[in-house]
Protein backbone atom coordinates (compact mmCIF):
# COMPACT_ATOMS: atom_id res chain seq x y z
CA UNK A 1 0.00 0.00 0.00
CA UNK A 2 1.43 3.36 -1.04
CA UNK A 3 0.40 5.88 1.61
CA UNK A 4 0.45 9.36 0.10
CA UNK A 5 -0.11 12.83 1.54
CA UNK A 6 0.06 14.79 -1.71
CA UNK A 7 -1.50 18.27 -1.63
CA UNK A 8 -1.64 18.23 2.19
CA UNK A 9 0.12 20.69 4.49
CA UNK A 10 1.40 19.60 7.89
CA UNK A 11 2.65 21.43 10.97
CA UNK A 12 4.89 19.44 13.32
CA UNK A 13 5.80 20.85 16.73
CA UNK A 14 9.10 19.71 18.16
CA UNK A 15 9.97 18.84 14.59
CA UNK A 16 13.71 19.50 14.72
CA UNK A 17 14.74 16.20 16.30
CA UNK A 18 13.63 12.79 17.53
CA UNK A 19 10.11 11.59 16.84
CA UNK A 20 9.02 14.96 15.47
CA UNK A 21 11.77 15.08 12.89
CA UNK A 22 11.09 11.47 11.96
CA UNK A 23 7.43 12.27 11.34
CA UNK A 24 8.26 15.41 9.35
CA UNK A 25 10.67 13.43 7.18
CA UNK A 26 8.16 10.70 6.36
CA UNK A 27 5.40 13.26 5.72
CA UNK A 28 7.66 15.07 3.27
CA UNK A 29 8.56 11.80 1.54
CA UNK A 30 4.83 11.06 1.24
CA UNK A 31 4.26 14.32 -0.62
CA UNK A 32 3.13 16.74 2.09
CA UNK A 33 4.35 20.29 2.50
CA UNK A 34 5.80 20.44 6.01
CA UNK A 35 6.37 23.23 8.51
CA UNK A 36 8.46 22.26 11.54
CA UNK A 37 8.66 24.36 14.68
CA UNK A 38 11.07 24.18 17.60
CA UNK A 39 12.87 26.53 19.95
CA UNK A 40 16.31 26.94 18.33
CA UNK A 41 16.62 28.47 14.87
CA UNK A 42 19.91 26.79 14.00
CA UNK A 43 18.59 23.35 14.95
CA UNK A 44 15.39 23.94 12.96
CA UNK A 45 17.33 25.06 9.92
CA UNK A 46 19.59 22.00 10.02
CA UNK A 47 16.62 19.67 10.45
CA UNK A 48 14.70 21.28 7.58
CA UNK A 49 17.72 20.87 5.31
CA UNK A 50 17.98 17.20 6.29
CA UNK A 51 14.26 16.62 5.74
CA UNK A 52 14.36 18.34 2.36
CA UNK A 53 11.37 18.35 0.00
CA UNK A 54 10.89 22.08 0.62
CA UNK A 55 10.49 21.71 4.39
CA UNK A 56 9.88 25.06 6.09
CA UNK A 57 10.69 26.04 9.67
CA UNK A 58 9.94 28.65 12.30
CA UNK A 59 11.67 28.93 15.67
CA UNK A 60 9.79 29.71 18.87
CA UNK A 61 8.10 28.41 21.98
CA UNK A 62 5.40 25.87 21.10
CA UNK A 63 3.49 26.92 24.23
CA UNK A 64 3.39 30.61 23.30
CA UNK A 65 -0.07 31.59 22.03
CA UNK A 66 1.32 34.44 19.92
CA UNK A 67 3.84 32.12 18.26
CA UNK A 68 1.13 29.55 17.59
CA UNK A 69 -0.98 32.17 15.81
CA UNK A 70 2.04 33.44 13.86
CA UNK A 71 2.96 29.97 12.59
CA UNK A 72 -0.57 29.07 11.54
CA UNK A 73 -1.12 32.42 9.82
CA UNK A 74 2.19 32.00 7.97
CA UNK A 75 1.21 28.51 6.83
CA UNK A 76 -2.16 29.77 5.64
CA UNK A 77 -0.60 32.70 3.82
CA UNK A 78 2.01 30.53 2.10
CA UNK A 79 -0.03 27.38 1.39
CA UNK A 80 -3.68 28.32 1.87
CA UNK A 81 -4.39 25.31 4.09
CA UNK A 82 -3.31 23.44 7.23
CA UNK A 83 -4.50 19.84 6.93
CA UNK A 84 -2.36 17.97 9.46
CA UNK A 85 -1.41 19.03 12.97
CA UNK A 86 1.17 16.95 14.83
CA UNK A 87 1.43 17.86 18.50
CA UNK A 88 4.81 16.37 19.34
CA UNK A 89 6.54 19.01 21.47
CA UNK A 90 6.77 17.98 25.10
CA UNK A 91 8.68 18.65 28.28
CA UNK A 92 9.64 16.84 31.45
CA UNK A 93 11.41 19.27 33.82
CA UNK A 94 10.98 17.16 36.96
CA UNK A 95 11.96 13.68 38.10
CA UNK A 96 10.80 12.25 41.40
CA UNK A 97 7.62 11.58 43.37
CA UNK A 98 4.68 13.53 41.98
CA UNK A 99 3.62 14.48 45.51
CA UNK A 100 6.87 16.46 45.87
CA UNK A 101 6.78 18.44 42.61
CA UNK A 102 6.88 22.23 42.89
CA UNK A 103 4.03 24.18 41.33
CA UNK A 104 6.08 26.02 38.65
CA UNK A 105 7.34 22.77 37.13
CA UNK A 106 3.91 21.15 37.46
CA UNK A 107 2.35 24.09 35.61
CA UNK A 108 5.03 24.09 32.90
CA UNK A 109 4.58 20.36 32.26
CA UNK A 110 0.81 20.77 31.91
CA UNK A 111 1.10 23.85 29.72
CA UNK A 112 3.52 22.32 27.20
CA UNK A 113 2.11 18.77 27.20
CA UNK A 114 -1.65 19.46 27.34
CA UNK A 115 -2.55 23.13 26.89
CA UNK A 116 -0.26 23.67 23.90
CA UNK A 117 -1.70 20.75 21.90
CA UNK A 118 -5.15 22.23 22.47
CA UNK A 119 -3.93 25.67 21.31
CA UNK A 120 -2.39 24.26 18.12
CA UNK A 121 -5.43 22.11 17.38
CA UNK A 122 -7.77 25.05 17.88
CA UNK A 123 -5.61 27.30 15.71
CA UNK A 124 -5.66 24.94 12.69
CA UNK A 125 -9.35 24.23 13.29
CA UNK A 126 -10.24 27.92 13.18
CA UNK A 127 -7.90 28.70 10.27
CA UNK A 128 -8.77 25.83 7.94
CA UNK A 129 -10.23 22.57 9.19
CA UNK A 130 -13.71 23.65 10.24
CA UNK A 131 -14.40 25.10 6.77
CA UNK A 132 -12.60 22.34 4.88
CA UNK A 133 -14.05 19.47 2.88
CA UNK A 134 -12.66 17.03 5.45
CA UNK A 135 -9.71 14.69 5.21
CA UNK A 136 -7.74 16.54 7.90
CA UNK A 137 -5.90 15.03 10.85
CA UNK A 138 -4.58 15.81 14.31
CA UNK A 139 -1.91 13.47 15.67
CA UNK A 140 -0.95 13.84 19.33
CA UNK A 141 2.21 12.22 20.67
CA UNK A 142 1.37 10.82 24.09
CA UNK A 143 3.16 7.95 25.89
CA UNK A 144 2.62 4.47 27.28
CA UNK A 145 3.21 6.24 30.58
CA UNK A 146 -0.33 7.54 30.28
CA UNK A 147 -1.59 4.04 31.13
CA UNK A 148 0.43 3.37 34.29
CA UNK A 149 2.03 4.86 37.38
CA UNK A 150 5.72 5.65 37.71
CA UNK A 151 7.82 6.58 40.75
CA UNK A 152 10.12 8.92 38.80
CA UNK A 153 8.19 10.58 35.93
CA UNK A 154 4.67 10.37 37.32
CA UNK A 155 3.92 14.07 36.76
CA UNK A 156 4.87 13.76 33.10
CA UNK A 157 2.77 10.62 32.76
CA UNK A 158 -0.27 12.35 34.27
CA UNK A 159 -0.12 14.94 31.49
CA UNK A 160 0.20 12.19 28.88
CA UNK A 161 -2.90 10.50 30.29
CA UNK A 162 -4.70 13.83 30.02
CA UNK A 163 -3.53 14.17 26.42
CA UNK A 164 -5.10 10.81 25.64
CA UNK A 165 -8.45 12.00 26.97
CA UNK A 166 -8.08 15.33 25.14
CA UNK A 167 -7.55 13.28 21.97
CA UNK A 168 -10.86 11.49 22.52
CA UNK A 169 -12.68 14.73 23.29
CA UNK A 170 -11.36 16.49 20.18
CA UNK A 171 -12.12 13.45 18.04
CA UNK A 172 -15.76 13.67 19.11
CA UNK A 173 -15.87 17.39 18.37
CA UNK A 174 -13.77 17.67 15.18
CA UNK A 175 -15.34 14.85 13.18
CA UNK A 176 -16.12 14.50 10.36
CA UNK A 177 -13.77 17.30 9.29
CA UNK A 178 -10.75 15.68 10.97
CA UNK A 179 -9.73 12.47 12.63
CA UNK A 180 -7.85 12.89 15.91
CA UNK A 181 -5.62 10.17 17.33
CA UNK A 182 -2.77 9.73 19.80
CA UNK A 183 0.39 7.72 19.33
CA UNK A 184 1.69 6.32 22.61
CA UNK A 185 5.37 5.36 22.28
CA UNK A 186 7.26 3.07 24.57
CA UNK A 187 10.95 3.78 25.09
CA UNK A 188 12.28 5.30 21.86
CA UNK A 189 15.93 6.09 21.23
CA UNK A 190 15.72 9.88 21.14
CA UNK A 191 17.75 12.61 22.83
CA UNK A 192 14.70 13.47 24.95
CA UNK A 193 14.71 9.97 26.50
CA UNK A 194 18.48 9.45 26.44
CA UNK A 195 18.80 9.07 30.21
CA UNK A 196 16.47 6.06 30.03
CA UNK A 197 18.32 4.13 27.31
CA UNK A 198 21.99 5.07 27.35
CA UNK A 199 24.45 2.33 28.23
CA UNK A 200 23.41 -0.97 29.71
CA UNK A 201 20.00 0.30 30.81
CA UNK A 202 18.75 0.42 27.23
CA UNK A 203 19.82 -3.16 26.61
CA UNK A 204 18.11 -4.30 29.79
CA UNK A 205 14.84 -2.63 28.84
CA UNK A 206 15.02 -3.97 25.28
CA UNK A 207 15.39 -7.54 26.53
CA UNK A 208 12.21 -7.13 28.59
CA UNK A 209 10.24 -6.19 25.49
CA UNK A 210 8.81 -9.09 23.46
CA UNK A 211 10.30 -7.53 20.30
CA UNK A 212 13.75 -7.34 21.98
CA UNK A 213 14.59 -3.85 20.77
CA UNK A 214 13.89 -0.24 21.65
CA UNK A 215 11.79 1.98 19.44
CA UNK A 216 13.11 4.21 16.68
CA UNK A 217 11.63 7.47 15.43
CA UNK A 218 10.57 5.72 12.22
CA UNK A 219 8.32 3.34 14.18
CA UNK A 220 6.23 6.34 15.27
CA UNK A 221 6.53 8.17 11.95
CA UNK A 222 5.12 5.25 9.96
CA UNK A 223 1.97 5.25 12.10
CA UNK A 224 1.72 9.04 11.84
CA UNK A 225 1.69 8.75 8.04
CA UNK A 226 -1.04 6.11 8.17
CA UNK A 227 -3.20 8.23 10.49
CA UNK A 228 -2.95 11.27 8.22
CA UNK A 229 -3.57 9.32 5.00
CA UNK A 230 -6.78 8.14 3.38
CA UNK A 231 -6.06 4.65 4.75
CA UNK A 232 -6.49 5.96 8.29
CA UNK A 233 -9.46 8.22 7.66
CA UNK A 234 -11.98 6.10 9.61
CA UNK A 235 -9.71 5.78 12.63
CA UNK A 236 -10.34 8.44 15.27
CA UNK A 237 -10.31 8.93 19.03
CA UNK A 238 -7.74 6.18 19.51
CA UNK A 239 -4.62 5.93 21.66
CA UNK A 240 -2.35 3.66 19.66
CA UNK A 241 0.40 2.01 21.69
CA UNK A 242 3.68 1.38 19.85
CA UNK A 243 6.01 -0.07 22.45
CA UNK A 244 7.48 -3.33 21.21
CA UNK A 245 5.04 -5.16 23.45
CA UNK A 246 6.19 -3.52 26.66
CA UNK A 247 2.70 -3.21 28.14
CA UNK A 248 2.04 -6.92 27.64
CA UNK A 249 5.45 -8.15 28.73
CA UNK A 250 5.73 -10.68 31.52
CA UNK A 251 8.60 -8.62 32.93
CA UNK A 252 8.30 -5.28 34.65
CA UNK A 253 9.37 -2.47 32.32
CA UNK A 254 11.00 0.49 34.01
Amino acid sequence: MDLRLDDKVAIVTGGSRGIGKGIALEYAKAGAQVMIVSRKAEVCEAAAEEIGHGCRWMAGNAGDEVFVADVVSTVMADFGRADIMVNNAGTNPYAGPTIDIDLPRWNKTWHVNVTAPLMWSKAVWDAHIKESDGGCSVVNISSVGGFATNPIIGAYDVTKAALIHLTKQLAAEMGPKANVNAICPGLVKTDFARVLWEGDRGDQVAQAYPMKRLGEAFDMAAMAVLLASEAGSWLTGQAIVIDGGGLVSFSKIG
